[in-house]
């Protein structure tokens, strides 16, 4: 059952902070999204506590194994797109777009969000917008990227960029973050998008399946 049916049709009450603590950092913006549209302040509240420590926990471990903390040359976003021959339709807020050179989908990915799974990498690209869950999807940028995740799978792969910054809690860092520091411009990632029910994620290192 997901979140999002077991708050449904649940106790607000049931869902402890340790229970909370036990999901992905994608399900508990869920559920905080939930709690807040079904005005149950108290578990919107233990949401946000378990945010808190859920990504100060996933900060602490990368930075103790220096996972992410190897980029040494930021640059802006656009440049970064630019420099793989890619012009964003939007350069405000697009975070993907198509080189026009080879029709090579490109996709910047924030470096915070990417999950290690069996020895292999992950990343959520897209997924809808559920009870308001994640607003971006219906957005331009969000519809712009469901296409280009669509056309990456017809193409058998794209490319990634690496942006690095500082995160919101309540939103997505596609549609809004604290700081955006800029992309490693020495690391491009080359990967797989698979579908898994409406979701569509990246996928890149030893063999691994994304619906773990």
């Amino acid at each position: 059952m997901s979140v999002r049916e077991a708050f449904k049709h649940g106790d607000a009450e049931q869902w402890s902070v340790a229970r909370i603590s036990a999901l992905s950092v994608q399900e508990i913006r869920q559920l905080l999204a939930n709690a807040e549209r079904l005005n149950e302040p108290a578990l919107a509240e233990r949401c946000r506590d378990a945010l808190r420590g859920s990504l100060s926990s996933h900060r602490a471990t990368k930075s103790k194994s220096g996972v992410r903390t190897k980029a040494r040359h930021l640059i802006a976003r656009i440049k970064a797109f630019e420099a793989r021959g890619v012009y964003l339709q939007d350069a405000r807020t697009s975070w993907s777009g198509i080189r026009k050179a080879d029709g090579k989908v490109v996709m910047a990915l924030w470096a915070d969000g990417v999950e290690t799974v069996g020895g292999a990498c992950r990343y959520l690209l897209w997924a809808p917008n559920l009870d308001g869950s994640r607003p971006w999807s219906d957005k331009a940028a969000g519809k712009e990227r469901l296409d280009h995740c669509k056309l990456a799978i017809e193409l058998g792969g794209a490319e990634g960029l690496l942006v690095y910054g500082v995160g919101l809690i309540t939103h997505l860092p596609e549609d809004k973050a604290h700081a955006i520091h800029g992309v490693d411009a020495e690391t491009v990632l080359t990967f797989q998008v698979e579908q898994i029910g409406e979701e569509f994620w990246a996928k890149w290192g030893k063999k691994a399946t994304v619906g773990n």
